[in-house]
């Protein structure tokens, strides 16, 4: 697969929507994860990331700005044991749940579906990590309508059992901007990834929409130690 330039894919790119990437950076030290959010409604714009204890969560900037949290409020990122669990939804809770009780993240996310967003319906996008004892490896997850059908689910899942140094993977939501909004499509596509998380979070923030964009998560974990640098940049101040 041809490595893809991200920075240029997302400046030509006006609305990607949600997006995840997971990979391992260039000095093949760290684990590397990211996760942003975009929005078109005033409600969706209206989102800070807050970090919690095992993650961060969405909250309303202005909660007198809020009108409907379904499907806008929700923890990304979830820490269990050696596990990171990154999603574009609630689906991050069903993961932390079931796995908590020896199921797969594949058979976790057979419970669930595409977002109740018609006529766009929304994929369902997610990844997992696990880094310990100095062994990394991670897979990435996505349930989405048949080409805008609602009638069938359509499920693929992708593991990386021994991440190349340098190499990572993105998935999103959306193919752009539209109406209805055009599904992601295709395998997650093949990026680079440098060792620098300064370097990471500022290229990807100054990439992203500049109307679009709304917050953006970066974390880094050192494959030997376990010890995580995370970065968390939002468009909007808490009110």
């Amino acid at each position: 697969m041809k490595t893809m330039d991200i920075y240029a894919a997302l400046r030509a790119n006006s609305y990607p929507g949600r997006g995840i990437i997971i990979g391992r950076s260039a000095d093949g030290k760290s684990a590397v994860t990211a996760y942003f959010i975009m929005g078109r409604s005033v409600n969706s714009r209206n989102r800070v990331f807050t970090e919690t204890e095992d993650g961060i969560k969405t909250e309303a900037a202005d909660p007198s700005k809020l009108s409907d949290p379904h499907l806008i409020i929700y923890s990304p990122v979830r820490v269990l044991g050696n596990k990171t669990i990154v999603t574009n939804g609630d689906q991050t809770d069903t993961i932390y749940e079931l796995m908590d009780k020896q199921q797969t993240f594949e058979q976790s996310l057979r419970t669930r579906t595409y977002e109740d967003d018609a006529p766009n319906y929304t994929p369902r996008i997610s990844g997992i990590m696990h880094v310990g004892e100095g062994k990394y490896n991670y897979a990435m997850n996505i349930i989405k309508s048949a080409d805008g059908n609602p009638d069938c689910v359509e499920r693929f899942t992708y593991t990386y059992t021994a991440p190349l140094a340098g190499v990572g993977h993105f998935i999103h939501t959306y193919m752009g901007d539209g109406s209805p909004l055009p599904s992601f499509e295709g395998e997650p596509e093949k990026i680079s990834i440098p060792d620098s998380i300064e370097e990471f979070s500022k290229g990807l923030w100054d990439a992203l929409n500049e109307d679009n964009k709304v917050s953006l998560f970066v974390r880094y974990i050192d494959i030997e130690s376990g010890k995580a640098e995370t970065v968390v940049i939002n468009k909007y101040k808490k009110a």
